[in-house]
């Protein structure tokens, strides 16, 4: 996400964020224009050890301090760093910031116009209750055993729900003149994944559950299409292209496999449908 404007120059941000949603959430703010001090234990972000090239992406050209906060002399260091930011985006439980010093109310006596986005695994009371993407994922239903999903989607959309808490606290400074402090719970961005499955949108049985042929996964010749066609307009256009007058899965799924992927692709781009290889 690149804008022609940066509508967080000059904003000062400090990240005590690790692993995904933390690096993530900076990098959206770095992209609004912010300028980003990361703060990491001696041992570094655990991120760096499991996937070294892409915590080396994200971070690329950040400022990164290595820190020990549990020390006096760290914890100066820190607050030497807090006296001239605008946020502060912490991961930690908050009974372990209340251990360094750097609960928020702790901060906002000694640093009245600092705002602070911290990201949680639970929802109030339970800020304090360990979790993991796997763990908010389970908890909002999101799972289906023993397949582990593909990507840590908890972890991404809690990233983006942090950075859009940031710009909206700051936001509020700047109009109010009042710092904010804001929690993001991990386990409420999963909750919102699975809203359209809560509203009965994509359970079996469902249009976007499989009802429906013109949203539903095909298998090719070499492999597997996804195929989107749930607007009116793509439906009887797929229809008519394909040469189906009694549409159904049954009929899509005997078309399909007769051809490849890139066959089904280049189908799509030549009649401006939404049908994908799955890669």
């Amino acid at each position: 996400m690149r804008l022609e404007t940066s509508p967080l120059a000059g904003m000062r941000v400090i990240t005590l964020a690790l692993n995904v949603p933390g690096p993530m959430a900076i990098e959206r703010l770095r992209d609004l224009g912010a300028t980003v001090t990361k703060i990491e234990p001696p041992q570094g972000d655990p991120l760096a050890a499991v996937s070294p090239a892409w915590y080396g992406r994200l971070i690329d050209d950040l400022t990164v301090v290595k820190c020990d906060l549990k020390t006096p002399a760290g914890r100066a260091q820190m607050n030497e760093q807090l006296g001239n930011t605008d946020l502060l985006l912490t991961s930690q439980r908050p009974a372990a910031l209340d251990r360094l010093e750097l609960g928020w109310e702790n901060l906002h006596q000694r640093f009245p116009r600092l705002c602070q986005v911290a990201m949680v695994g639970y929802p109030a009371p339970n800020q304090n209750i360990a979790g993991h993407d796997l763990t908010y994922l389970g908890s909002n239903g999101l799972l289906r055993p023993p397949a582990l999903p593909t990507t840590l989607y908890a972890d991404v959309a809690g990233s983006e729900q942090a950075a859009l808490a940031a710009v909206a606290v700051l936001l509020a400074r700047e109009r109010t003149g009042n710092a904010q402090y804001i929690e993001v719970a991990i386990a409420d961005a999963a909750k919102r994944l699975a809203a359209p499955r809560d509203a009965g949108l994509t359970v079996t049985g469902a249009r976007l559950g499989g009802a429906f042929a013109g949203y539903n996964l095909y298998r090719t010749k070499d492999g597997w299409i996804a195929v989107a066609a749930l607007e009116p307009h793509f439906y009887q256009r797929l229809c008519e292209q394909l040469g189906v007058s009694t549409p159904s899965y049954d009929t899509f799924a005997a078309r399909f496999a007769l051809e490849t992927c890139d066959y089904w692709s280049q189908f799509a781009a030549q009649n401006d449908l939404p049908i994908e290889p799955i890669k």
